[in-house]
């Protein structure tokens, strides 16, 4: 469905980057029903200290490089001490370059400036986690960016669609529950599926 609704989008040399883990599945037959090159786009939050619940900022692999976006609000009202900022970066940071090797093997990074890139996700429920993808990405200079998911709450893709370029989400039910409402199967999805989905998905050998 999301494909259908994203046929004809896609620019030459577009570039789809979906958010481990269940959004790179979606992100795979994307990819293939637009023709368009298949990537990951890992992202990790930031949990304060003493709080790891709550997001106090969150960090995407770009390339070679991490991109940080910080929650302004949480760090001023728990304040924490930076050498406990600095202790959750570098542990997150560590997970994320894991986990970006894990699903990309020995693949370069795709670059981003001047291309076409889809974002793609599973499903939108707060935001959060597309919000830093978008950032990351932006940073990154783009010609063009596209956010794209099944399903979400009317009020969060209202949201992300004033910060890109475009956002195509067919299901935004008045009365949203979950990501999961719009799927027949929401199992979990592995690491292995998220390696084989980069493998086999889009245009990527």
């Amino acid at each position: 469905m999301l494909a259908a609704a994203l046929a004809g989008d896609a620019d030459a040399g577009a570039l789809v980057l979906g958010l481990p883990r269940g959004g790179v599945v979606v992100a795979a037959e994307v990819a293939a029903a637009l023709g368009a090159e298949l990537d990951v786009l890992v992202v990790r939050k930031l949990g304060a200290p003493g709080h790891p619940e709550l997001a106090m900022g969150a960090i995407a692999a770009v390339g070679d490089a991490v991109e940080t976006v910080w929650v302004r609000r949480v760090l001023d009202r728990l304040t924490p001490d930076e050498a406990d900022i600095d202790a959750v970066r570098h542990r997150e940071t560590a997970e994320l370059r894991r986990r970006a090797a894990a699903y990309r093997g020995d693949r370069p990074a795709p670059a981003l400036t001047g291309r076409h890139v889809l974002l793609v996700d599973d499903g939108l429920a707060t935001g959060a986690t597309m919000r830093v993808a978008v950032d990351a990405v932006r940073a990154s200079r783009p010609a063009r960016l596209t956010v794209a998911v099944p399903v979400g709450p009317p009020e969060v893709v209202a949201e992300l669609a004033a910060v890109v370029d475009a956002l195509v989400c067919p299901v935004a039910p008045a009365h949203f529950r979950s990501v999961g409402q719009a799927y027949a199967d929401f199992a979990e999805t592995s690491d292995a599926q998220v390696a084989d989905a980069l493998v086999r998905g889009g245009t990527v050998s």
